[in-house]
């Protein structure tokens, strides 16, 4: 009799499973086909002593340049960040994502720049551009930098994503692929009404499951990648996704677990949902961001807490210098 395969391996059938980790020991412990970072994992990484080596060589790197403070800790940064993602990339067969600093996230020309720059360090180094994903915040002003990316082949993932105005502006633009953030969604309404929610109940969830009829009811390219999970009843809830990327945590419990995983969301039957066409201009998507209270919080804590999370990177390698 054969053995039941773990639900992790149940996942991969029909979902690509993503690492959410700086930690290339819990990447290659998985074997996810891609990997995706973000500043706070970044910063959280640089202060073990296995990662410290990378932080030094970035500094070495740049200390005889002729930059000088803030605008060569950022030169730095930006070296620690593509060094973080050729490590990953040695180790899974697909793509890792990298992010633009927060700080631009409503700046368009500041965007597109900070996204060529990276995407020329990863290709100094021989690593083609279709391995790369710049992650970019879900603003209108981040879906126009990242329609000007896409023109130019830099493929784009657009984060901090909470509701369906911000996932439409991103498949108008062209995006390769979004990240909707469950976790964040569930945390915003069981802190407003003190509620449980599990399965098919949670906004997480639902938001995620609105997003992807949506999306492939009306034909468009760009994929779905769940992100920021809080257990793996929600993961579960979203097999069949085109994406999920997840913590090593629950990785682990996924990986230990042989609960029989059903596929939750299937393609065929979200092109053959129900939804209405929304013909989305910077005024209505304002309009209806701001409608939408969970997701204008969350949007502007998720930017926050990455652009102070980058500020602590500043200061760990000002401390460096």
């Amino acid at each position: 009799m054969s053995q039941q395969p773990s639900t992790l391996d149940q996942l991969k059938q029909f979902t690509t499973v993503v690492a959410d980790t700086g930690d290339f020991e819990q990447i290659r412990k998985y074997a996810p086909r891609d990997a995706t970072t973000n500043p706070t994992l970044i910063f959280k990484a640089v202060q073990q002593p296995e990662y410290k080596h990378l932080l030094d060589k970035a500094v070495a790197d740049n200390r005889g340049s002729s930059l000088a403070g803030e605008a060569l800790a950022r030169a730095i940064i930006d070296d620690l960040l593509v060094a973080f993602g050729r490590e990953i990339l040695a180790i899974v067969p697909g793509r890792v994502s990298t992010e633009v600093d927060a700080r631009l996230s409503f700046d368009v020309d500041a965007t597109v720049k900070k996204a060529r720059y990276l995407i020329s360090l990863y290709e100094k180094s021989g690593i083609p551009r279709e391995r790369i994903l710049i992650k970019i915040a879900s603003t209108w002003e981040g879906a126009r930098a990242a329609e000007t990316c896409q023109k130019e082949g830099i493929n784009c993932n657009l984060t901090l994503l909470f509701s369906l105005p911000q996932a439409i502006a991103c498949a108008d633009a062209g995006v390769r692929l979004i990240s909707p953030f469950v976790g964040r969604i569930y945390d915003y309404y069981k802190a407003a009404t003190g509620k449980e929610y599990s399965g098919a109940e949670d906004p997480g969830v639902q938001s995620v499951g609105k997003i992807f009829t949506y999306y492939k009811k009306f034909g468009y390219k760009t994929q779905v990648m769940g992100a920021s999970f809080r257990n793996v009843g929600q993961i579960e809830s979203l097999a069949g996704c085109d994406l999920l990327t997840i913590s090593p945590d629950l990785l682990e419990e996924l990986q230990n677990s042989k609960n029989e995983l059903v596929r939750k969301l299937d393609p065929a039957e979200a092109a053959a949902g129900a939804a209405d066409r929304i013909s989305l201009d910077e005024k209505l998507f304002r309009w209806m961001l701001n409608e939408d209270a969970m997701a204008t919080d969350k949007l502007a804590e998720g930017i926050r807490k990455f652009a102070a999370d980058i500020v602590k990177l500043e200061g760990i390698v000002q401390k460096s210098l």
